[in-house]
């Protein structure tokens, strides 16, 4: 009985927990978009029921009808002037520029951030533990660091939203053969997730090598 109790439960937990995550995120739009609508715009105007996820459909049409119009000269040129007007407000000048900057990073089909998983010492000498590469320090680090450092991100487990930033050098960082995705899972699982082999000796990575252009 015990067995079968442990199987249930390792089949039922992932699909509760992910039914759960994604009825509070349905659930969460809907509560900030819908009340936006006029209201006979709303399902239960015209159909006499609410409709569940009609915030998330909303939300992703608006997404993607904004990336359109932003691929085009004038959709850029309103974009432009739009952040021209936001970055002339005092408080929402720092606010807004500094999630732009952060989103760019981790977004952009060009950015460096979180391509690159790497083994590293932290909190003491020998012990070890998964990170990613996130760049190298800029602005004027390098002057007191020196050129031969790089960025990394420890994430906390089980939860990796939060975690430590650390500049460390290259001479102690190990690159990982294993993708992003499978040292995340890693990470996640506490460790009981064995990763996938990697496509490629672990190597410390020597000064002056890109990052890899991988996406997440």
């Amino acid at each position: 009985m015990r067995r079968y109790l442990l199987t249930g439960l390792l089949i039922w937990i992932p699909v509760w927990i992910t039914l759960w995550v994604l009825r509070a995120i349905v659930a969460t739009m809907d509560d900030f978009v819908t009340p936006l609508l006029p209201r006979h715009w709303r399902p239960e105007t015209w159909l006499g029921i609410a409709i569940p996820g009609t915030g998330l459909l909303i939300t992703a049409i608006v997404v993607l009808l904004t990336g359109l119009l932003a691929s085009n000269i004038l959709g850029q040129r309103l974009l432009a002037w739009g952040e021209s007007l936001l970055t002339r407000i005092p408080v929402v000048k720092g606010l807004y520029g500094g999630i732009k900057q952060i989103s760019d990073t981790l977004l952009a089909p060009g950015g460096q951030a979180f391509r690159k998983a790497v083994l590293v010492q932290y909190p003491r000498h020998g012990s070890w533990t998964i990170a990613f590469q996130t760049g190298t320090p800029g602005g004027e680090l390098p002057q007191h660091l020196g050129s031969d450092f790089i960025s990394v991100y420890v994430p906390t487990t089980p939860n990796p939203t939060s975690g430590f930033f650390l500049m460390m050098p290259r001479s102690e960082v190990i690159e990982l053969g294993m993708s992003v995705d499978a040292a995340l899972k890693y990470v996640l699982s506490m460790g009981v997730v064995s990763s996938e082999h990697p496509q490629q000796p672990p190597k410390a990575i020597a000064a002056g090598t890109p990052l890899s252009d991988k996406p997440l």
